[in-house]
């Protein structure tokens, strides 16, 4: 069976047309799916229509199946695919707007340490209409319309690697920003990548200045690497360049993620050379208290130390700051009701 919501309106458009119906049922069609609609939903459409779409197209692509809420307000769900498997998304609220947390793979094969999403490895990509799929059902259930979305901010940071899954991932940006539909703009969307150097570079290319952001971790290359194995193939010094290249396609300043864990990252030797390495670049630095995960027995910074860190760097000329804490008592981590669920189902 195949995505419909993989279609752009131009490909939907050739497909009405091959079914021989009036175009404008095209722009119907677009419309629902990024309302959240399944196609057997779509009562616009008649009952023959309906039918021969789903001799050849999944109805609902995306389900919610559990929803857990944190006492901070955060929603996390988790939302089965039509072939089983099952990923997360993060829904939370703030002053500023709505953001979701959107996974781009089923798992991840990146195998960074502190991340719960590439434990099991990669199961498979998700297509862009998957994705769609997921903001549009999370939108909707959250009473967001196309004219008036509940989700105004998103970003590319649940499980997967985005640039492990580049094409699918390009599609998808495309299709979120499409006037006739969510309409999202880039400027509200921040990807988040571990350091793909290669794709960060074609990605400058796109003509999609969204926010783009790297975990770092660690800038020290060799410590790196003992957080995140990708850290062996592409340097930090590699990383920066691809950076100040994104910054000079597009004219949008780069976000580093840093996840302090205790002992680890934290020392005054880090915390000095990313001072070093960042002084003089348009970035800012975004200091994550670690969410724990039990099976990599990595420890968290406390509050108190991160904010210390964080006013380190500002002192030292960064710009700087200590992400709130959104669903720690709700597995708000990456990966890890996913994991609690597949686990659930072995017992």
């Amino acid at each position: 069976m195949k995505i419909l919501q993989d279609l752009p309106l131009e490909k939907l458009k050739e497909l009405i047309s091959s079914l021989g119906e009036k175009a404008f049922r095209a722009g119907q069609i677009f419309r629902s799916m990024q309302s959240g609609r399944a196609i057997s939903e779509m009562t616009d459409l008649s009952q023959t229509l309906r039918q021969r779409l789903l001799e050849e197209y999944v109805d609902e692509p995306v389900k919610i199946i559990k929803k857990l809420v944190s006492k901070d307000g955060t929603e996390k769900y988790l939302l089965a695919l039509y072939d089983g498997n099952v990923i997360e998304g993060v829904f939370m609220k703030n002053s500023y707007g709505n953001t979701q947390c959107l996974s781009t793979q089923v798992g991840c094969r990146m195998g960074c340490k502190f991340c719960a999403s590439g434990i099991g490895g990669l199961v498979r990509n998700l297509t862009a209409g998957e994705m769609l799929a997921t903001v549009a059902v999370v939108n909707r259930i959250n009473g967001g319309t196309l004219d008036k979305r509940a989700v105004t901010n998103l970003v590319l940071m649940g499980s997967g690697e985005p640039f492990d899954n580049y094409d699918n991932v390009v599609d998808f940006l495309r299709l979120l920003s499409d006037k006739n539909g969510l309409n999202v703009s880039m400027r509200n969307v921040s990807l988040s990548t571990c350091g793909l150097v290669p794709e960060m570079i074609r990605f400058a290319n796109e003509g999609l200045p969204l926010n783009l952001t790297v975990s770092l971790h660690n800038p020290i290359n060799d410590k790196r690497a003992e957080l995140m194995p990708i850290a062996k193939a592409y340097s930090v010094e590699q990383i920066l360049s691809a950076c100040d290249n994104y910054f000079e396609k597009t004219g949008r300043r780069f976000i580093f993620e840093y996840s302090l864990v205790k002992g680890v990252n934290d020392t005054e030797e880090c915390l000095q050379e990313l001072i070093r390495l960042l002084k003089h670049r348009p970035c800012h630095v975004n200091i994550i208290r670690l969410n724990e995960v039990k099976e990599n027995g990595l420890k968290a910074t406390d509050d108190k130390s991160a904010y210390k860190f964080a006013d380190k760097l500002v002192k030292g000329g960064l710009s700087a700051t200590v992400r709130r804490l959104f669903g720690a008592d709700i597995e708000g981590a990456c990966g890890q009701l996913r994991r609690t669920y597949i686990e659930g189902d072995k017992q």
